[in-house]
């Protein structure tokens, strides 16, 4: 048996919020032939299901409904506490970037979850009813080592592998795909919080390998790059979802799974986010599917989408196209058409803005991203039209030089308005000078008495003053 943990959970997934109960999904990890002890929900036994196993470890899930009036649930013999109640005042928690892309299984687990304790420390002093979580939940860039036909993938691309030899890759890559999330949702802080914080959970190209979709096509189009996505796909919904394949008509927008968006309504609030990562191209951020689920949003009272790539940015078009004057430079041209403001992008990024105009309408719009490992935050537009965009990232990805956050600033200095009359403007968070804070960071959205605010939780400068939204 491998060396990585044989025992997690309970992780909490949000299902439904009804009128007067919260529905959750429970996913529980143990060895292999042990089927896990008793849990109680709302004074009845639960019984598990049982989702896949690997490496001698079994995925279990049970489905939970919590009412209001017993607002807990009891496994092996720990009673845990769940907010329940979501239509009066209500706190949520934004994270991403959980992890390094290389080395991160072993770093120092104080430092490493520094964030994710001062997270669990807030929790108790005052509970979060969901966490969202906005992409690269796990750094899945180093699965491809140590076999052959991946070792030095997407450089290499091996021609016309056996079936014998995909079977085995496929073995290699779900054993590293399951360390990977087992070793980091075993992580202090996130544990005990993901134990009683039910989350919604978008993906990013870290949760299949860094870039997928914006590198080339004869690699992500192989038989090796097929293969590593089908597995990256079926973890991301065992992990990140507690779900199955057969789950999908249920939980997403797309019956048929080719995007993995999702939409959930809350007491006042509408919940969208897009998937951004399953029908990506190096021409296309998304497809038919996850287009069509884009329009059936017409948002509320408050509408949160979560954009795992920032969706109001700078002009990065003028960094990509010196970049792929510099030979030496095209390396990074993936990362760049990573972002909505890639050159290849600008018509959907267009179409997304107008979407979401088109949404704000009905009421306000804030966009939660990721991704860039800074906080910062922007603004689109102005009055009855004024859409948020709020950034955090990195709350346990280490943060890049503060001369990179300041050259980035003064590149977002230039502005940016895809769409007329309708001008971005990259803005510092309250009480600092420049647009974007180089510390690791998360975010809390708090509802109080109906209005909602925003605080960027800082690892060196602390929280931000209250934002309103």
């Amino acid at each position: 048996m491998s060396s990585f943990p044989d025992r997690i959970g309970p992780i909490l997934y949000f299902r439904a919020a009804e009128a007067d109960a919260l529905r959750v999904a429970a996913l529980v990890v143990r060895p292999e032939g042990e089927t896990p002890g008793e849990m109680l929900a709302g004074g009845m036994g639960v019984a598990p299901l049982p989702l896949a196993a690997c490496e001698g470890r079994q995925l279990w899930r049970y489905d939970l409904t919590l009412p209001q009036d017993a607002p807990h649930y009891s496994f092996e013999g720990r009673e845990r506490r769940v907010q329940v109640e979501l239509s009066g005042d209500l706190r949520i928690a934004f994270v991403s970037c959980n992890g390094e892309e290389h080395g991160d299984l072993g770093r120092d687990a104080e430092e490493r979850n520094a964030m994710w304790q001062r997270l669990l420390g807030q929790h108790r002093d005052s509970p979060f009813g969901l966490m969202l979580m906005g992409g690269d939940q796990i750094y899945a860039d180093e699965a491809t080592d140590g076999h052959p036909l991946s070792d030095d993938w997407p450089d290499d691309i091996p021609e016309s592998p056996t079936p014998a030899q995909l079977a085995d890759l496929e073995r290699h890559l779900r054993a590293r795909f399951f360390e990977r999330y087992l070793s980091t949702f075993s992580a202090p802080g996130f544990s005990e919080v993901s134990a009683e914080v039910p989350a919604l959970c978008v993906w990013d190209d870290h949760d299949i390998c860094d870039g997928w979709g914006s590198l080339h096509r004869d690699a992500t189009r192989s038989a090796v790059g097929q293969l590593l996505f089908r597995v990256a796909r079926e973890t991301y919904l065992l992990f990140q979802h507690a779900a199955r394949e057969e789950d999908v008509p249920q939980l997403f927008l797309d019956p048929e799974g080719r995007s993995l968006s999702w939409r959930h309504e809350l007491p006042g609030l509408t919940l969208f986010g897009p998937d951004l990562r399953s029908e990506r191209g190096r021409r296309q951020v998304m497809g038919a599917p996850g287009w069509q689920g884009v329009t059936q949003i017409e948002g509320g009272p408050h509408t949160f989408l979560v954009s795992s790539v920032p969706l109001l940015g700078p002009r990065l078009s003028l960094i990509e196209g010196l970049m792929m004057a510099i030979p030496k430079m095209q390396k990074y041209e993936d990362d760049l058409r990573d972002q909505w403001q890639s050159r290849a992008h600008r018509d959907e990024w267009r179409r997304m803005l107008s979407e979401v105009l088109r949404m704000r309408r009905a009421g306000p719009v804030t966009v939660l991203s990721g991704e860039i490992h800074l906080a910062t935050r922007a603004e689109m537009g102005a009055g009855e039209h004024l859409i948020h965009q709020l950034v955090a990232s990195g709350i346990s990805h280490r943060a890049p030089p503060r001369a990179y956050a300041l050259g980035l600033g003064t590149l977002a200095g230039l502005g940016e308005a895809p769409l007329p009359e309708h001008p971005i403007r990259i803005r510092p968070l309250p009480g600092q000078s420049t647009r974007y804070a180089a510390e690791r960071n998360y975010l809390r959205l708090e509802r109080r008495s109906g209005q909602w605010r925003a605080i960027w939780e800082l690892e060196d400068s602390g929280p931000t003053p209250a934002m309103a939204l």
